[in-house]
Formats: C-alpha cells, structure tokens, sequence
C-alpha cells in the first residue's frame, strides 16, 4: 500500500472520542449539531461509530472517491457529508450505511471527521465530547469487517495483515454500483 501522506498535508483529520457526559447526546441531539456545523461550513463533517472505521487509510480512501465521483458529476446524494458515509460504508444505499457506519444510542466510541480548513479537536466540546485515542485509530478485526459486510469467506482470502485492504477495496466498489434511481412509476 501507498505511505500516507504527513499529517500536515491530508485533507481530511479525524481524532477518536466518547461522550463528556454519557448517554448526553442523544443521537438525534448529535445529527441536530452536525447540521448546525454543516451550515456555517463548506468542510465535510461527519460523526460516525468508531468500531466502523478501519483507519485513515479507510478515512482518506472513501474522502478520494466521493472527489472523484462528484468531479464527474456522478453524486448519489445532495450533501456531501452523508454521501461521504456511503463510500465509508461500502454500500450505495444511506440507510444501509448509516446502519453500518452511523452512530445510535449504543455507540460508544465515536470518529469525528472533518474536512480542512475545520479541526476535530476545536469541534468536540460542540459534540459533546471529549478525545478518547483509545476510540481510533484501531486495527481492524473481525467484527469490524462483519459490520462493512466483509464476511468470513473473502477475510479467509487474504492474511489478517491485509485485511485493510479489503475494506479499500469494498469503498472503491461503491464507485461500480449503479447510482440508485427512483422506481419505476406506473402510467395512467
């Protein structure tokens, strides 16, 4: 795999980070705050459950191919920030991603995600949170790659070792799929 690039140099930061003051905020209070930083911000902000993210690489990889597809005017979604979570997902469809990457009232450990010129660290206290390197970067496991819907028969296909790369390439897959399209209307 390719060297990252130094951190001064990547588009996009995450920090790992838990509630200040567990079970405040609710997940509604959470995605009601995401949008208040989404109006007053261009930058991509997404909260998402960090038992879902598979690492920087993972991070940087779903931010690249949402570029891509949006430089060819192939957006699946009008917001930026949640179409983001479908390429971190690895899944065309929003509610399946936000069901694998989402946070709900049982996450725990969270990754904030924030595109330049925004800082994690400055938007934590608007989460309610506060830094828990314990939460990411994490190696990527088994239940990890079950969550992304990488099964036992492809993480038998490759070493342990290299199980991050099945999560990039489930991420690029998402570029394959066809955009989703509304269903067929019966004529009168």
């Amino acid at each position: 795999m390719a060297p990252l690039p130094p951190p001064d140099e990547r588009p996009l930061r995450a920090l790992g980070a838990r509630r200040a003051s567990p079970p405040a905020p609710t997940s509604t209070e959470l995605v009601g705050r995401l949008r208040e930083i989404a109006q007053g911000s261009d930058a991509l902000v997404a909260v998402l459950d960090a038992d879902a993210v598979a690492g920087e690489r993972h991070l940087l990889s779903a931010w690249a191919h949402l570029g891509r597809s949006r430089s060819r005017g192939a957006a699946r979604l009008r917001d930026r920030s949640a179409e983001f979570l479908l390429y971190v997902a690895g899944d065309d469809q929003l509610p399946r991603a936000l069901a694998r990457v989402g946070v709900g009232p049982a996450t725990q450990r969270f990754v904030v995600v924030v595109e330049r010129p925004l800082e994690p660290a400055e938007l934590l206290p608007r989460f309610g949170f506060v830094a828990d390197p314990e939460a990411y970067p994490r190696p990527v496991t088994e239940p990890l790659l079950e969550r992304l819907g990488i099964d036992a028969a492809d993480r038998a296909t490759v070493p342990a070792s290299a199980w991050e790369g099945l999560v990039l390439e489930k991420v690029a897959l998402v570029d394959l799929q066809p955009a989703s399209t509304r269903a067929p209307t019966a004529k009168s």
